[in-house]
């Protein structure tokens, strides 16, 4: 039976969306996989029980359960004397935000020769910026909409060169924090004033934020993608709504307001299978593995990417099947696509056993 490590938690405002992916995926596992659940703290310790099944379970992780350290492919109590916990066969990533979808944690996991279920680093770190993910896809000539990223340091140094290239977009103008997800630090500007307060917001919680023309009568609408049997599966694609100007973070997973969705969504024909076009295209290009979410804006006929989400909320089953039953293949069709890894040959110079660079007098000649 293959052992399962599923990560979630980490240093992220994300961290309790994380944890109800984690454990939902734990819980679907269970009966397939010896499930090994990875809690990563808010403050960067990791800690590991198979006892973790709800989210009572992690009120008192540091009291309840021991913590971990990964040493290649197992992990380790930590404790004066090492004690193994288990030799991980593949991992998945629920860490939605910060490290956990920035690459770090991908990073982490392909040092140490563990297999995962999960975006690599160069696609994490790639999507995980906003305006890097939207110069990736307009170079694969998929429409995005007009913007500009803004540092702290630009807007001190540039505060009316940005405010004019700003004014051009035309108000209102959304202004997003660049790294973060569920709609984190989000705002909608009506005005230069509104402007100016929604980047101190987004300086607050970031290093930098995006700026983009705000769309009219846009339409959210998502399209997920993995790999099964080596193909690359397309979920249908679902439109969002909402009730105020943008989908907020309340709407998404505090249940206020109406907010639902509608799924197919119901677009003008050809369309659908635009944005699918758009999905299919992201997947090949960047070589990804696991699922990826990507949402687009749609104004009119229009369609334009709006970002990629390399660790999707609740890892996007919802797009591949209503019942539980179905969620639970889905995420099997994940692990099962992993193959073990090969260590691939490495060419050795030499160099070092040289006498030409033996001794300090030998570097100090070079």
């Amino acid at each position: 039976m293959k052992t399962v490590a599923v990560f979630f938690g980490g240093k992220s405002n994300e961290h309790e969306i994380s944890v109800i992916t984690g454990l939902l995926a734990v819980n679907l596992l269970r009966e397939k996989y010896r499930v090994v659940p990875v809690y990563l703290s808010q403050s960067g310790e990791w800690y590991s029980s198979e006892k973790m099944r709800s989210v009572d379970d992690l009120k008192s992780v540091s009291s309840d359960y021991p913590r971990v350290v990964l040493e290649g492919r197992t992990l380790v109590l930590h404790k004066k004397r090492k004690k193994k916990a288990a030799v991980i066969d593949v991992a998945l990533n629920c860490c939605h935000g910060g490290e956990g979808e920035d690459g770090t944690l991908s990073a982490l996991l392909d040092f140490h020769g563990v297999p995962f279920a999960s975006p690599s680093l160069s696609v994490s770190s790639v999507f995980m910026n906003k305006e890097l993910g939207k110069v990736a896809a307009k170079g694969l000539g998929i429409p995005v909409v007009e913007s500009i990223s803004v540092s702290e340091s630009d807007w001190a140094e540039r505060e009316q060169e940005i405010m004019e290239k700003v004014q051009t977009f035309g108000f209102p103008v959304i202004v997003k924090p660049v790294h973060l997800g569920s709609s984190i630090g989000i705002k909608v500007a009506q005005n230069a004033a509104e402007f100016t307060a929604a980047l101190r917001l987004a300086f607050r919680l970031d290093s930098s934020a995006v700026v983009e023309r705000y769309l009219a009568g846009k339409r959210d609408i998502n399209c997920a993608a993995y790999r099964k049997d080596g193909k690359i599966v397309l979920s249908p694609c679902e439109e969002v709504f909402s009730e105020q100007e943008i989908l907020s973070f309340s709407e998404k997973y505090e249940g206020t307001g109406s907010r639902n969705s509608a799924f197919p969504a119901e677009l003008p024909e050809g369309l659908a299978e635009e944005i699918q076009s758009h999905v299919r295209t992201l997947y090949e290009t960047f070589g990804v593995c696991g699922v990826v979410r990507a949402d687009f804006l749609v104004q009119d006929d229009n369609v334009y990417f709006n970002e990629l989400n390399t660790v999707p909320g609740s890892l996007a089953c919802y797009l591949f099947g209503e019942s539980l039953s179905e969620n639970r293949d889905f995420l099997v069709s994940l692990i099962e696509e992993v193959k073990p890894r090969h260590e691939k040959e490495r060419v050795t110079t030499g160099i070092l056993h040289s006498t030409v660079f033996s001794g300090a007098k030998g570097c100090k000649r070079r």
